[in-house]
């Protein structure tokens, strides 16, 4: 619950911070356009954004009849998951990356998707990737994905506005804020707005780290692929298309551009080893899921993912 009091509060201020930046701009009329222009494009975003996310990833549809066993089984993994969190089946998907990570979007649990990069599929074993695919689907029963859509959204055109009065706006020095207000404007907006999408986003990985951890009933697994997913961030295994589109950072469990090492103003995701143990409290007061119950035998003979068994490569 407090977490999404924090979340109501900072939205409130990246409302306040958007509308202030038009009134700075352009007076009355200057607000009632930036308004609009928020509002067109958080209509396109509220439709759209699941499909234009995945399009930056190229993510790939897959199914229960894929060929590979491994996506097979993460496809069924995650239809089972859902269910337990009371949830449509998302359409899933498959990204072609080495570098570990997951995400959701969509605007709604009936029009969500989840998808993980080949990467994690093939480092972590069959408890972990459902343990990330749990926090994922805890993001789209709280709606998390919508939230997210709009405070990127708000935090861009806050950006735009900032450029604009940049560009544009010195010339009228006796419009609200004038010339001092323009500078302080563009300097400062698009700072704020960044920080405010930040802080959402790291209230809402707590709250999800939570809700999987009770999904799948393993919170140790979470904790242990969260310490995986972001040592191979950290190690140097690039993200490029994570590069070429840092706005969607905060969608993955992990920052894929590895962020810093304390829960601090400019992180877009909570510390991991703060988000470990948490997570380890958790196990702690549950008390420690038996491995061999905590998922189902592969098919084809099989062994489960978190067998000493060692997997190769995809196909």
């Amino acid at each position: 619950m407090r977490n999404h009091l924090r979340t109501y509060m900072l939205l409130a201020g990246l409302t306040a911070l958007f509308v202030g930046a038009g009134y700075l701009i352009g007076g009355p009329g200057g607000m009632a356009v930036a308004l609009l222009m928020a509002a067109g494009m958080n209509l396109v975003g509220y439709w759209n954004a699941d499909r234009i996310v995945l399009s930056m990833y190229r993510a790939q549809p897959v199914d229960e009849t894929s060929p590979e066993p491994l996506i097979r089984n993460y496809v069924a993994d995650v239809h089972e998951l859902a269910a337990r969190a009371g949830l449509p089946r998302p359409r899933v998907y498959v990204i072609d990356q080495e570098q570990p990570n997951a995400f959701a979007t969509g605007r709604n649990p009936e029009h969500a998707a989840v998808a993980a990069t080949r990467g994690l599929l093939q480092m972590l074993d069959r408890r972990e990737i459902r343990g990330v695919m749990a926090h994922e689907l805890t993001h789209v029963r709280n709606h998390d994905t919508l939230t997210m859509t709009i405070t990127a959204t708000l935090a861009g055109a806050i950006s735009a506005l900032a450029n604009f009065a940049m560009f544009f706006g010195g010339r009228d020095r006796d419009r609200p804020g004038g010339l001092i207000g323009t500078i302080v404007l563009a300097l400062l907006a698009p700072i704020a707005a960044a920080l405010v999408q930040m802080a959402i986003s790291r209230a809402r990985e707590y709250e999800a780290d939570r809700g999987g951890a009770e999904i799948s009933g393993d919170p140790e697994a979470l904790a242990a692929a969260l310490q995986k997913i972001e040592a191979y961030a950290r190690g140097g295994l690039r993200n490029y298309d994570a590069e070429r589109n840092p706005a969607t950072s905060h969608l993955f469990i992990i920052n894929p551009l590895a962020g810093g090492i304390g829960d601090n103003l400019f992180s877009t995701h909570p510390a991991t080893p703060n988000r470990v143990a948490a997570l380890m409290q958790l196990a702690g007061k549950a008390g420690r899921a038996p491995a061999a119950t905590a998922v189902p035998t592969t098919d084809e003979g099989r062994g489960p993912w978190g067998s000493s068994e060692r997997r190769g490569p995809w196909g």
